[in-house]
């Protein structure tokens, strides 16, 4: 064990009606890294059917690039940084991708359409998101959020043999 507190992982699903919901909710479970002594590591999620990318012989900056379909790259991945003001919520919204979030400052609360709630309090804390619709708000009156996400483009999720297409709803 490290004297870092423990890290929160949320995954989402789908339930019979396609309502996201929570599938878990645990801690990160940290092995040693065989071969580094005094080096953890947990895992967050693993995908094995697709891949990999040929940036590694590209010089230009990934970073400028534009996201052809707003938030994912089709083909491809989407790593950004958002910050959202004290008080301020998100449309709840889908998208076709696998989303890795982890909270870096201040507090954040998830909402899913079934009606679920999860409150992010830790920096580190995770949530991988299945193509759920979701929002993100800011509890604090006073603090900025802060959380980094990977957004990688997936098949869209499937309930009942519907296809869950991008979405925003409007507040």
């Amino acid at each position: 064990m490290t004297s870092l507190g423990a890290v929160r992982r949320i995954v989402t699903g789908h339930d019979d009606k396609a309502l996201g919901n929570i599938q878990s909710d645990s801690h990160l479970r940290f092995e040693d890294i065989p071969g580094m002594p005094g080096a953890k590591a947990a895992a967050i999620w693993v995908t094995a059917d697709g891949v990999p990318t040929n940036d590694n012989n590209r010089s230009e900056d990934g970073a400028e690039r534009i996201v052809q379909g707003g938030l994912v790259q089709h083909n491809g991945t989407n790593v950004r940084c958002t910050d959202l003001a004290p008080g301020v919520a998100t449309p709840m919204h889908r998208t076709v991708s696998l989303d890795y979030n982890i909270l870096v400052h201040g507090e954040l609360i998830l909402s899913l359409d079934d009606g679920s709630e999860v409150h992010l309090k830790n920096p580190g804390d995770v949530v991988v998101i299945k193509g759920s619709m979701h929002a993100w708000r800011n509890p604090s009156a006073t603090e900025w959020a802060r959380w980094t996400c990977v957004l990688v483009a997936a098949e869209p999720a499937s309930v009942g043999g519907k296809f869950l297409e991008a979405e925003v709803k409007e507040a």
